[in-house]
């Protein structure tokens, strides 16, 4: 198989370029092909500090302009043409590179894949896909944010992509998918929902297992592997699961704060176990929220994101260049195409 690289927007996130350029150094270390894309000067004076010098497998490329999260994404793609964000995609339009990694600016990464990579056959909408842990290994959610209104068709096509993601990602031999719902019983849930799960429950999936509806509290219980929904409330769900767990953290801080000292030698007893489990829901942990459906591999960072969070992404989008998940999406959704079909024909007689 031939080598893999990948292209690091140095001047997406925060604290850029620091984090980026020490990301893919400990990348390039582990033997990662890495391109670091952004200003020269300004990338080889962070290398310099961290003593790493361009080598065969970390090189730099420059782009001297920035999108910053205040541009427009669909004006910056068009008039900063020299951005570090679009360059790492033409880099993979040019072969130079398979995959790109960015902490910026969210809306210009979908305005990316979308004119750059272009949309897969038989996508309408793509979407953005994340992980949380469960009570046995991880749950995948999508879409988180992409698509605030969906029809049928697109969550549809999330349960195809998101079960290829979980098979790629979390080894799932057949993933499970369900359909977030405010209740179980077939008559709940939206006229989008109700429609979307009659197609998957009344069609025949291939690739995965439809259980039907699921509410909130079954995201983390183990027993589904992908949780299909609009990017309104995927990206409300996200939020809220990220606010509980650093909330619940801190309640646990404050409580042995103000717990006698026999209680405090107990809690240093268990720091082991405080910080497996915080390791297990630490959300840098999986890095990055791929892109799922367009044509090519965009990891998604967020703008905060640490060192460790952007090296998981380019491990990430790494692997998933490596074990074909934009060939497995493609040959997912020929295989559902009778889905799509039914999803289109509701909309149709729905009009």
């Amino acid at each position: 198989m031939p080598p893999v690289t990948i292209a690091v927007d140095a001047f997406g996130g925060d604290r850029c370029p620091q984090t980026e350029v020490a990301a893919a150094v400990q990348a390039a270390r582990e033997g990662l092909g890495i391109l670091l894309v952004g200003d020269e000067v300004r990338v080889r004076a962070e290398l310099d500090k961290v003593g790493a010098p361009t080598t065969s497998t970390l090189e730099i490329v420059h782009a001297p302009d920035i999108i910053t999260m205040e541009d427009s994404p669909s004006k910056a793609i068009r008039q900063k043409t020299e951005a570090s964000m679009p360059v790492c995609f033409d880099l993979v339009k040019q072969g130079r590179a398979q995959a790109v990694v960015s902490a910026g600016n969210s809306g210009a990464m979908l305005a990316c894949g979308l004119f750059k990579y272009r949309r897969l056959k038989g996508v309408d909408r793509p979407a953005i896909v994340t992980s949380f842990p469960n009570a046995k290994d991880a749950v995948v959610l999508l879409d988180m944010g992409a698509n605030v209104d969906c029809k049928p068709i697109n969550l549809v096509q999330f349960a195809v992509m998101g079960a290829v993601y979980a098979s790629v990602y979390h080894r799932k031999s057949k993933p499970v998918v369900g359909v977030l719902s405010n209740g179980s019983e077939d008559g709940k849930g939206s006229e989008l929902t109700r429609v979307v799960h009659n197609v998957l429950k009344q069609g025949e999936p291939q690739g995965f297992e439809y259980a039907g509806y699921i509410e909130g509290k079954d995201i983390f219980r183990g027993e589904i592997d992908v949780v299909v929904t609009d990017g309104f409330t995927g990206n409300i769900v996200l939020k809220t699961a990220e606010g509980t767990a650093s909330a619940v953290a801190g309640f646990l801080r404050e409580a042995i704060d103000e717990a006698p000292v026999v209680s405090k030698v107990g809690a240093l007893l268990m720091k082991p176990a405080f910080a497996a489990l915080k390791r297990r829901i630490d959300p840098d942990t999986y890095g990055g929220a791929p892109l799922l459906g367009v044509n090519g591999i965009a990891m998604i960072c967020h703008g905060s994101a640490s060192e460790r969070a952007i090296l998981n992404g380019i491990r990430g989008a790494h692997r998933f260049a490596r074990e074909g998940l934009t060939p497995g999406l493609i040959d997912a959704l020929s295989l559902n195409r009778d889905l799509a079909t039914a999803a289109r024909e509701h909309e149709s007689a729905a009009r």
